[in-house]
């Protein structure tokens, strides 16, 4: 078959291939970088980590790609997933909070924006939390105040090291104080995490803002950071009209919050898992079977 007639065929909606036909962003099978422009074929770019070959532009990925790319295969034990968010203030804005929920429940799949459990990672324990950006800008709720917390509650009990990959816009404004009191509920169970002397390593990934980056996002003992994630709490017109002076145009990128010494180091994403062993093995953390922990 010629390209001519496979690109006819496919507009008509006849081709199938050899291979298990997946469904791809958008019914597509290229992406467009961005960044730099660059077009490439989407199975590639996800071969390597969804970082673009051009310019290394860090694409945005969800929860069950983000997991993939950490925890040993096979080895990741989901956690209290049963947990569903309610409307508690039958809140309304231009469309009801209720109805807002059921959309992200049925794009994404999951109940809430937060997937948390145990695993492995190079065969070492872990507690590992995905905040997926899908779900309502990755708003943090009460559901994913108290997945979290549960966590961290659990590799306490467990001496666990703990990672939480950061994604969100902040507080999720339609559960109000609900939701502004998980900043404080998660904080303190990772201060008796800390007191276990167990290691917190927080992953700030585009984009970590509003009460996220004011809690647990900075909380870690050491800070990661995905390369130009936008980090930071009020966004940039608000300092700017605020402060009546234009920020540079790097401010609250991770290699300006690095120079400033708010971040510790950048990792790319194809470095990550790697990394991160190297650093669970440093802290003196072990291997171990987690069903006998």
């Amino acid at each position: 078959m010629s390209l001519f007639d496979w690109f006819a065929d496919r507009r008509k909606g006849q081709y199938v291939g050899n291979v298990k036909q997946e469904p791809e962003e958008g019914d597509g099978l290229w992406s467009k970088c961005p960044e730099c422009g660059l077009v490439v074929y989407l199975k590639d770019l996800r071969l390597n980590a969804s970082v673009c070959a051009g310019c290394g532009y860090h694409h945005r990925i969800d929860s069950s790609e983000r997991l993939a790319l950490i925890a040993d295969p096979e080895s990741f034990q989901p956690l209290n997933e049963h947990l569903a968010p309610i409307d508690p203030l039958g809140f309304k804005d231009r469309r009801a909070y209720a109805d807002r929920l059921r959309e992200s429940q049925s794009a994404t799949g999951l109940n809430d924006g937060v997937v948390t459990g145990l695993c492995r990672v190079d065969g070492i324990g872990m507690g590992l939390a995905v905040m997926d950006f899908r779900f309502m800008g990755g708003s943090m709720g009460s559901v994913v105040g108290e997945k979290i917390t549960r966590l961290v509650e659990e590799c306490t009990k467990r001496k666990l090291p703990l990672l939480i990959v950061c994604a969100s816009g902040g507080a999720r404004m339609q559960e109000g104080m609900l939701s502004l009191m998980q900043m404080a509920k998660i904080s303190g169970a990772l201060e008796r995490h800390r007191e276990a002397e167990l290691l917190y390593l927080p992953l700030l990934t585009h984009p970590t803002t509003g009460g996220v980056t004011a809690s647990f996002a900075m909380l870690g003992d050491l800070i990661l950071a995905e390369p130009k994630a936008l980090i930071g709490f009020a966004g940039r017109r608000v300092i700017e009209q605020t402060l009546r002076e234009k920020l540079p145009d790097n401010f609250q990128t991770a290699e300006y919050l690095q120079d400033h010494g708010f971040v510790d180091t950048i990792i790319p994403r194809t470095q990550f898992r790697s990394t991160l062993a190297s650093l669970l093995r440093l802290h003196g953390s072990k291997s171990l079977e987690l069903t006998n922990a």
